[in-house]
This record gives C-alpha cells, sequence and structure tokens, in this order.
C-alpha cells in the first residue's frame, strides 16, 4: 500500500499541531507502507520508504492581488502544481484547508480514495476573517467541498467528530475518531536546563509556561490579563511567535509591555524554537497553561504531560479528552458565546479563574507531584503513534 500526503507543513517548516501531526504520523507510517509527502516549501528528501517533496507557488504571479487575497491565490497555486505531477498512491490523504484542493482535484483527475483529517474546522475560527478577508469565504467552500467528498474524515477528537456531523453534511459512519499521537522516547522529562539559562529563567523560582502560536484560538491574550492575578513569585514564559495578523501582534505587544510595569520576571520569547529546547522547558515547568477558546485536540497538553509537566487549561473541545481534571491537570469552565466569534462572555472572569487554577498547582504539591505522575502514565496508555498509525492504516484499508 502507498498513501500520499497532501500538507502545508511538514519539517523544517513546521508552525503548529497540524504539522507536529504530519511529521510523527508519517514517520510512524512508512514503517508500515510507503508514504509520499508533497508539502509546501523546498524539501527533497528520498528514502527507502519515504519521500517528501516541497512545491512552491509564485507569489509574483498576485503581486496586483489583495494583501489578505495573496495567500490564498498562492495556495490555490501550490495544490495545483502539488497535482501536477504523477499520482500513483493507493490513498490520498489531505492535512488543513491548505491542502485540501490538492486533495480535490487528485480524487477528481487521478480517482483516488480520498482521506481529511480534521485538525480543525473553519466555521468554529472566524477570527481567520482578520488574516484572510474574503479569503476565509474561500477556505470556507474548501473545507467544505473537500470534507463532503471525502471517502472518510478522521476526527481527532469526538468533540470534533460532533462538530463535522453539525457543520457538514456527511454521514457518521464516514467519520473515525484517532487521536493525535506523541513521540514517548522524544517527549520525556529531561534534566538538561541550558535554555533556562539562555533565556534567564530562574531555576529556582516556579514557571508557568504557555506554548503557541499568537492567534485568537490559543487564547494567549486570557493568559496575559491573566499574569496579573498570578503569585508574584512565580515566572511567566511565554513560548510564543508566528502571529496571525499584524494587528494581534500589536495587540501582544502592548498586553506585554503593560503587564511587564508591574513585574519583572516574565519571559516573551518570540522564535519558534527547536524541540530539544521546548521539551527543556515543558520539562522544568511547575505549570503549563492552555488557554484556547478552541481547539480540536491541543497536541501541547500531551506534550506537556509527557514531560511530567502538571497542566491548566480551558475546558474546551477536544481538551475534555485530554486533560483529566484533578488528576493530569485541572480544566477551566469557560462560558462562550454563542456566536462567532466564540471568545468567553466574561473574559475578566475566564482570566482570573486561569490565575487561580495555575496558583493553586504551583502551591500544592502533592497535588502537582500526583498529576506529573497521571499526566505522563494517560500519554503512554492513550497517545502512542504506533497505535495510532496502524489505527490509520486499518482506516485506509476499509476504503480500497
Amino acid at each position: 500500500m502507498k498513501v500520499l500526503f497532501f500538507t502545508k507543513e511538514f519539517p523544517p517548516y513546521v508552525y503548529g499541531g497540524a504539522g507536529v501531526h504530519v511529521e510523527y504520523l508519517a514517520d510512524e507510517l512508512k514503517k508500515l507502507m510507503h508514504v509520499e509527502v508533497r508539502s509546501f516549501g523546498d524539501q527533497d528528501i528520498h528514502e527507502d520508504n519515504l519521500s517528501i517533496t516541497g512545491f512552491k507557488g509564485d507569489h509574483a504571479d498576485f503581486a496586483s492581488a489583495d494583501t489578505q487575497l495573496k495567500t490564498v491565490f498562492n495556495t490555490l497555486q501550490t495544490n495545483l502544481h502539488m497535482n501536477a505531477s504523477l499520482i500513483d498512491a493507493d490513498v490520498v490523504h489531505c492535512h488543513t484547508w491548505y491542502a485540501q484542493f490538492a486533495g480535490i482535484m487528485a480524487k477528481l483527475c487521478y480517482g483516488k480514495p480520498l482521506v481529511i483529517t480534521t485538525h480543525s474546522l473553519e466555521p468554529l475560527r472566524p477570527w481567520k476573517r482578520e488574516q484572510l478577508g474574503r479569503g476565509y469565504d474561500a477556505s470556507s467552500w474548501i473545507e467544505k467541498t473537500a470534507i463532503e467528498m471525502a471517502d472518510a474524515i478522521i476526527a481527532v477528537s469526538e468533540e470534533t467528530k460532533i462538530d463535522v456531523l453539525k457543520h457538514f453534511n456527511v454521514a457518521e459512519d464516514k467519520i473515525q475518531v484517532i487521536y493525535n499521537g506523541i513521540n514517548l522516547e522524544q517527549y520525556q522529562f529531561t534534566q538538561e536546563t541550558s535554555t533556562l539559562e539562555k533565556f534567564g529563567i530562574d531555576t529556582e523560582k516556579p514557571y508557568v509556561l504557555f506554548v503557541g502560536r499568537i492567534t485568537r484560538q490559543k487564547g494567549i491574550i486570557h493568559l496575559v490579563n491573566a499574569i496579573k492575578h498570578i503569585d508574584a513569585d512565580t515566572q511567566i514564559v511565554l513560548c510564543a511567535g508566528a502571529p496571525d495578523t499584524a494587528e494581534i501582534a500589536e495587540e501582544m505587544k502592548e498586553s506585554v509591555a503593560a503587564v511587564k510595569q508591574t513585574r519583572d520576571n516574565i519571559f516573551w520569547i518570540e522564535e519558534m524554537l527547536p524541540k530539544e529546547e521546548i521539551i527543556q522547558l515543558y520539562s522544568h515547568a511547575t505549570v503549563f497553561c492552555c488557554p484556547s477558546i478552541y481547539e480540536p485536540f491541543g497536541i501541547i497538553n500531551i506534550e506537556a504531560m509527557a514531560c511530567k509537566t502538571a497542566v491548566v487549561a480551558s475546558a474546551v473541545g477536544g481538551i475534555k479528552e485530554v486533560v483529566i481534571p484533578n488528576e493530569t491537570g485541572i480544566l477551566i469552565p469557560v462560558v462562550q458565546q454563542n456566536t462567532a466569534p466564540f471568545e468567553p462572555v466574561d473574559p475578566k472572569k475566564f482570566a482570573k479563574d486561569l490565575a487561580n487554577g495555575i496558583n493553586k498547582v504551583v502551591n500544592d504539591d502533592a497535588l502537582r507531584a500526583k498529576m506529573e505522575t497521571a499526566g505522563r502514565k494517560r500519554v503512554e496508555d492513550f497517545f502512542d503513534w504506533k497505535a495510532i498509525a496502524q489505527q490509520t492504516k486499518n482506516l485506509y484499508k476499509s476504503i480500497l
């Protein structure tokens, strides 16, 4: 059997959870079948059972286009380039809307069975209009078309399956829940502290860690607003970059600058760090915070748990299937608006509740120790890529 992945992200160009997913799933699936990856970029790697080829659109073709639409036009052009070479795979598997038009064309032009993994859903990400303008209508159409014509859909959580059924016209028996996973050998506690020392983080004092993109979805502004309620001795480490828009980048900059006037133990790391350094930050964090307002799965939480770090996270989406309340972490309830943009109805209360959860974990050594052990065990029991790759192979076989 041979599978072809269409994806926007693949190493060395990974900035989100979908890219992490594709990287590790491909690495595990290559032990079971031949895997070809066609990605955005300039990759050119050919191993025994894994080949990766990068494709680029030509921005010069859209020099006179509206700034927000250039991304959409370049995406569609890149997707067409991905189809220009013969497709000889048995199954085509797409990841995120950025690559779904390539899957649509592969099914129509080559007759290949199409699998879609729903890492996130455009109807639940209305803030993307800030980034794409009317291009958000195009991305939404692409996603809807791909999902509704797919032969099989992988939902990364039970909550995501419910969302797919709610927003798209698909038969329930086409959807299978297969969780995201983690490389357990790579993501584990390390004693190494060179990254902390590089950024001036005090290894003798507690710190709360955030890892993620600067986007409405990840809720980082709510964590920044919570800082004034977090114990003064607790350091704040924000490993946050790749802002969606210039506007949210400026909002983040102003919010952090304002809170820095009241305390000097805030560390904002804007660069995308290599895994080895992120693992150090996870390992030595007293608590990891995931304040997302939308999260189909939340792979960052299992990364933290694998490194034996307690989690404080918003009780939304797939996070509720990952973090076990008062066992591997604390879930913070959030009453959200019923319509877009799904922000908390009371953002001040949500920020304060996040801070209270963080303070509770930091100040209760026994509770934190229990969560650290239970978190690692849960990841080992439920989120191993080996099992996930086998489930994915079985899904491919079921549609051939």
